[in-house]
């Protein structure tokens, strides 16, 4: 039979877990390991011998897992759920995105893990959830459940506080008295009542990380240099220099901005620099934009061209065989298996989805425009079975505003917007 080592914080979530909770934890606390005990253990009366051996269930429910696309074609939860041995307990197990959690809401009997929140507002995929919810139990797992009470609103419907979101609204939204294009809320009511109910579906998945991040901003140059010439030329003309015709748009525009700051090949130099200095002479380098990876991928070719026939065989004797690879829309492409390698990865492909604990060093070469992927991002290094207790991590940045204004969006925890920065920027006034 199987076995399962659950850590103290795992045992304790999974006393505190009922129908309708949310799981809350960070990147790497083991959500999803939490999940299938509790759905075994707990949902299906499981058996566990000397709480490591596992028997047969008892009470078997079929079990649904709606996650993102990537996580389901990245097959990461048959991984977790083969741990468990839940197959040979014969129970039905589907495991599909939220793009399709409309062709589940017939079903009724069985048990629900949501992955992620993406539960919001009144569009189709909180209407499926609600009537998923009603004929099923069911835990939601999330890092960051919500940033205001109107994100809670599907939780709190499903869990039966409310009736509906306009049962909720009228309870505890005041709308701003000015008239304006959308009804703008001006406060909450009644919070102490809601922090309650929030208190009752929430399970945190606290523990004491054995790692310690440090995180360095890296600019380009002494002070940040980059193009300004072009930057401006960009803004004051909206003509696009590398395709020769006119901008069309804000996102355009502030895509040819970042462009400019971001083919700075002092900045390309200096992450491969990070990268081979690095302990293990292993890297992650997260990117954005294909012409960021075209250009990575030239100078490292470039630069260990160069160390290879400067160093001779003191190259080998200090970084052994070195290996390249790379995980975007065009290939995917596994960690190199070689002494010391480079893997670049592009934020939407790899953000999430598969870890890696053979090297303890991230590089963004340049920042993403949401906070939960740079996040995401960060903790793929960051898991509780990694060797490494120090993890090393470097943005790069230039003193540009688009790079400045990402990074204030980002400390501040919130997703960057261009037409906000468009209009409250030297860009300013209308497009």
């Amino acid at each position: 039979m199987p076995t399962i080592q659950l850590m103290p914080h795992q045992q304790k979530a999974i006393e505190s877990l009922r129908s309708g909770s949310i799981l809350c934890g960070g990147v790497g606390t083991g959500k999803s390991l939490t999940a299938l005990a509790f759905y075994y253990r707990v949902i299906c009366r499981g058996v566990v011998w000397c709480d490591v051996e596992l028997g047969p269930m008892l009470d078997p429910k079929p079990l649904y897992i709606i996650t993102t696309a990537r996580k389901r074609d990245t097959k990461e939860w048959e991984d977790e759920i083969k741990r468990f041995g839940i197959e040979e307990n014969e129970v039905k197990i589907v495991i599909d995105s939220w793009n399709n959690l409309h062709k589940y809401t017939g079903v009724s009997g069985a048990f629900f893990i949501f992955d992620e929140q993406r539960v919001v507002g009144n569009g189709a995929w909180t209407k499926s959830f609600y009537k998923v919810t009603k004929k099923n139990e069911w835990i939601l797992l999330s890092a960051t459940p919500g940033d205001t009470w109107m994100d809670y609103i599907p939780v709190f419907v499903a869990n039966g506080f409310f009736e509906s979101k306009r049962d909720f609204c009228k309870r505890h939204v005041v709308y701003s008295p000015y008239v304006t294009k959308f009804p703008k809320i001006e406060k909450f009511i009644g919070t102490g009542y809601l922090e309650n109910l929030r208190r009752r579906i929430t399970v945190l998945m606290e523990f004491d990380k054995n790692t310690i991040a440090h995180w360095t901003t890296v600019k380009d140059g002494k002070y940040g240099e980059y193009d300004l010439e072009k930057y401006k030329k960009i803004i004051k003309d909206r003509w696009d220099p590398w395709k020769n015709e006119p901008i069309r748009d804000i996102a355009g525009c502030c895509y040819l901005m970042r462009k400019v700051v971001n083919m700075n090949p002092n900045r390309c130099k200096r992450v491969l620099q990070i990268a081979l200095a690095s302990k293990k002479h292993r890297a992650i380098i997260f990117y954005n934009f294909d012409y960021e990876l075209d250009l990575l991928k030239d100078e490292i070719e470039q630069m260990i061209g160069d160390m290879e026939e400067s160093f001779g065989e003191k190259f080998h004797d200090l970084y052994g065989d070195f290996g390249l690879a790379e995980w975007n829309g065009h290939k995917h492409e596994p960690i190199p298996n070689t002494n010391s390698w480079i893997y670049l990865v592009q934020y939407t492909a790899g953000a999430e989805g598969w870890n890696c604990t053979d090297t303890d060093t991230i590089i963004f070469y340049s920042r993403n425009y949401s906070y939960k992927l740079m996040t995401q991002a960060a903790g793929r290094i960051d898991r509780m079975n990694t060797p490494f207790k120090e993890l090393y991590y470097y943005v790069m940045t230039s003193s540009a505003p688009i790079d400045l204004a990402i990074e204030k969006a980002l400390k501040s925890k919130k997703n960057f917007n261009e037409k906000m920065f468009w209009s409250t920027t030297h860009a300013g006034g209308k497009y």
